[in-house]
């Protein structure tokens, strides 16, 4: 006997039909409601009282008088408890450069920006003239938030574009193929929170990440049809110089380099003449693109490393003194031993009792990432690439869609396998090596989990397993951002 037909993806409620509609109309007022949320719940805690700590009074400030910022203002003390947290090392390193071996631990993407920002505003007569002043720093607190919380409505608009490219979300299909649209509103609502407004690195690495994986996701859809490959490997080069960029705003950028790899694995049978819908040449080209691209991401990680190592290693035993343990280590990093000397990372060395509900606080982003990931390696997500191809009369017609776009083609799958992939060597990452409690902040930055999510919404008419997990996590997710948001401002744990 035949089984019961599928139910169709729920279709949006006619009260939200212009939401779909105009999505990126959706996107930004959703974007300015709940940062408008997070900024008054901050607000909340410069009214209610002195931070635990005040470290970043005296970076913005400094220990001297006669600064021309008044440390009175509420828009001072706000834009202050922002700089809170590890936010004094991007401001630090932003004013005066990596002045101090710990600062080699933070990327200098989210410095180098807030820096050239500040000196185009001095040029312009908007920043004190003088280098170093307290209104500098004050400067510098505030475009790092501005740039924050630019990076993170770009990088929505980015995820949501990303969804199209992968799922296949035409315009024409917008309104009952919601899913990128919900993958992006969970990215605006992710539990990171205030970190992704802070002066932090987390929402220019979501930016980059997502464009890189956008870039990628385009090459992908142009792979093994013969069509326009110097534009498809152009995607791939490009795509590796933005995960490089990445990598520069925060070291775990790194994974990225996971889909160029996989996909090298898998045009390796057409290099030996085994792939009949690919010649040797045209494999060739794909793989030296793909090599390209994976060295521009390493670049990322290997650039900053070389010019510490010079500094470090070569420029003090030239000056008489001795260089820094790690210059003799047989892989040379200044951030590895910054993290394990001064921050006390390293395998398993976060496991004592005292961090055990700093892993309870990290296990429902966790498990999220991690069966995302898993369920996509195990074929989970393919019913939607699949389901492209059901009704290609509602997509962009053949003569302008290459053939990738209208099928569940093989390297969209191995994209999104490597992206899956890259996701659960981070949560092994964060487990056994990091400060656990930050994979909350660190999820924003990887575009599969979303999907994942946002593929409960759209099932949940038929599945109300799905239903009850999508809102849970949203649930999750909103209320850890609105805690942790106030815990922050006030420097409370965690962070």
């Amino acid at each position: 006997m035949a089984g019961p037909n599928p139910q169709p993806p729920a279709q949006p409620n006619s009260l939200f039909a212009k939401a779909f509609t105009h999505p990126h109309r959706t996107l930004a007022t959703a974007f300015v409601a709940w940062k408008l949320a997070l900024f008054l719940i901050a607000c909340g805690a410069v009214l209610a009282g002195e931070a635990y700590d005040t470290s970043a009074d005296l970076v913005i400030h400094g220990t001297g008088s006669g600064t021309t910022v008044s440390r009175d203002s509420f828009a001072t003390r706000l834009v202050t408890r922002f700089c809170s947290w590890d936010a004094i090392y991007f401001v630090s390193i932003a004013r005066g450069g990596y002045l101090h071996e710990q600062f080699w631990a933070f990327g200098s993407g989210l410095p180098g920006v807030v820096r050239g920002v500040v000196a185009a505003g001095r040029r312009l007569g908007l920043v004190s003239p003088a280098a170093g002043s307290a209104a500098d720093a004050f400067a510098e607190g505030l475009v790092g938030i501005a740039v924050a919380s630019t990076a993170h409505f770009l990088s929505a608009l980015a995820l949501y574009r990303l969804g199209e490219v992968v799922f296949g979300r035409e315009p024409s299909q917008r309104k009952t193929n919601p899913l990128p649209l919900i993958a992006a509103l969970l990215h605006i609502l992710s539990p990171a929170g205030l970190f992704l407004s802070a002066p932090y690195a987390e929402s220019s690495f979501a930016f980059l990440s997502f464009t890189g994986y956008l870039l990628f996701a385009l090459s992908c859809r142009l792979d093994g049809h013969g069509k326009r490959p110097a534009l498809r490997d152009a995607y791939t080069i490009l795509a590796g110089i933005l995960f490089g960029v990445a990598t520069a705003f925060r070291s775990n950028g790194i994974l990225n380099g996971i889909p160029f790899a996989w996909e090298v694995v898998r045009l390796l049978p057409g290099l030996a003449g085994e792939d009949p819908r690919r010649s040797k040449g045209d494999a060739l080209r794909r793989l030296v693109a793909l090599g390209l691209g994976g060295v521009c991401v390493a670049a990322g990680t290997v650039v900053p490393q070389a010019v510490a190592y010079q500094r470090f290693c070569f420029m003090m035993g030239d000056q008489g003194v001795e260089p820094r343990p790690w210059c003799g280590r047989w892989l040379p990093s200044i951030y590895a031993f910054v993290q394990s000397h001064y921050w006390n990372t390293g395998f398993l060395r976060y496991w004592t009792i005292s961090n055990l509900p700093l892993f309870l606080l990290a296990t429902p982003m966790l498990t999220v990432l991690a069966a995302s990931g898993v369920t996509q390696l195990r074929g989970g997500l393919a019913s939607l690439l699949a389901a492209r191809s059901a009704a290609p009369s509602t997509m962009t017609p053949p003569e302008t869609t290459p053939n990738a776009a209208r099928s569940p083609s093989q390297p969209m799958q191995s994209f999104l396998n490597a992206a899956a992939a890259a996701q659960v060597l981070l949560v092994v990452l964060a487990l056994t090596s990091y400060h656990v409690q930050i994979i909350t902040r660190l999820s924003s930055g990887y575009p599969l989990w979303y999907w994942w999510v946002a593929e409960k919404f759209v099932r949940a008419n038929a599945n109300g397993k799905d239903a009850v997990l999508a809102n849970r996590v949203v649930t999750f997710a909103v209320v850890y951002a609105a805690v942790q948001g106030g815990l922050f401002a006030s420097f409370l744990p965690p962070a």
